[in-house]
């Protein structure tokens, strides 16, 4: 019997003994405090009462989800140093978390003097080769690779570096710190698997350990590979979630192939699908109108969490609770600040810093002070400060 069976039983308290409506009335407090802690496991299912991963889960979303405001990284390393000219080679300026890290490296780099200058990669290889010959021209002490793969621009990269050029990526490989070949000083992001494994671990969580997942990912790319695999590992191990499907989709073919997609996979799983996990936000950009063509209301089933991004459509899907539920978001402005003191790492001939941004969760409960009015997450922990208290400036 459920809360709302009990209370619809027993109608004619005036034939009823006095015990017995006592008794009703505790098992109904005991019933509705069991039912706030999270969504009901579904019959038959197992839940976290019976499954420690479960347990484990919800700690790591209430940790991801805190207020962000203890600086956690470097506290020592080298005075600015003078006189420097940095390049920062975008691979894309539409692209929102590109730009945000150009526009961070440039505040940072007026912070200690330097010169600086952008150079727009417009989507492209080709358009990123053009841009970073042109940077390599201008004789810069320093380069900043914004958003595309190193491997991509091997030969470009060796040339900077064998002219003494200092290089900094972001995004730059499929994990943070040194790369060797192309020699790339540090390579600065978040660590994509804790990144996977959070977003796997919020709907085992949220669902009580009954998540029915489809996981959403693009075989071109191996860092979304790796983390569409972890994704499927994590909710694995959850007793009583299952992984409906894994879906290789290509992101360059998102607006068209995602509505159909949804909607079969709506039609082929019902109810059980209750959790999308995309690699990124752009999956959850075109799925809104099939949803709601099938009769899903906003709050789902299902309900999309995203791997990465942190996107500005994805921080207003979440504010007005049109199906995504979460975003990890990367600290773009914390980010590309850490990128200008890489560099002056790098200038100074000591070691990077070492230092990996936390992965952080955005859901409706924290939104307004980890999105803010700017709708990007810029963690309340003075790390403008901090930076420049180790330059000394």
């Amino acid at each position: 019997m459920n809360v709302h069976d009990l209370r619809h039983s027993h109608r004619s308290p005036r034939h009823t003994p006095m015990w017995l409506i006592t008794l009703l009335l505790s098992l109904l407090i005991v019933l509705a405090g069991c039912g706030q802690s999270s969504p009901s496991p579904s019959s038959g299912s197992s839940s976290s009462s019976n499954d420690p991963f479960v347990a484990q889960a919800k700690a790591v979303v209430a940790a991801a989800t805190a207020h962000v405001t203890t600086w956690d990284g470097p506290t020592n390393g080298p005075k600015a140093q003078s006189g420097k000219f940095i390049v920062y080679v975008s691979a894309d300026q539409t692209n929102g978390g590109v730009s945000g890290v150009g526009k961070a490296v440039g505040d940072a780099a007026q912070v200690l003097g330097w010169r600086f200058k952008l150079l727009d990669g417009k989507g492209t290889v080709a358009g990123q080769a053009d841009a970073l010959s042109q940077a390599i021209a201008l004789k810069p002490d320093g380069i900043v690779l914004g958003g595309f793969d190193a491997q991509s621009q091997k030969t470009q990269i060796s040339k900077a570096a064998s002219l003494g050029i200092k290089i900094v990526g972001w995004h730059a490989s499929s994990s943070p710190g040194p790369i060797q070949n192309p020699p790339v000083f540090t390579n600065v992001e978040s660590d994509p698997i804790q990144t996977a494994k959070l977003a796997a671990d919020y709907a085992v969580a949220m669902s009580d350990g009954n998540a029915g997942v489809v996981i959403l990912t693009d075989s071109e790319y191996s860092i979304a590979v790796a983390k569409s695999t972890t994704m499927r590992k994590e909710v694995e191990q959850c007793k009583g979630c299952t992984v409906l499907s894994y879906e290789d989709t290509p992101l360059a073919d998102v607006s068209s192939r995602m509505p159909p997609l949804m909607t079969s996979l709506v039609q082929k799983y019902g109810g059980k699908f209750t959790y999308a996990l995309g690699i990124n936000d752009l999956y959850f950009d075109f799925t809104a109108p099939a949803l709601r063509s099938l009769g899903v209301g906003s709050n789902g089933p299902p309900s999309f969490v995203s791997a990465g991004d942190g996107s500005v459509s994805a921080y207003s899907r979440i504010r007005q609770g049109q199906y995504q539920v979460a975003t990890i978001p990367e600290p773009l402005s914390l980010q590309g600040w850490q990128c200008v003191d890489e560099l002056n790492r790098a200038f100074a001939g000591v070691q990077p810093s070492g230092y990996v941004t936390a992965v952080h969760l955005v859901t409706n409960s924290n939104i307004a002070y980890d999105g803010g009015p700017q709708n990007l997450f810029n963690p309340d922990n003075g790390y403008q400060d901090q930076y420049k208290k180790i330059w000394g400036v």
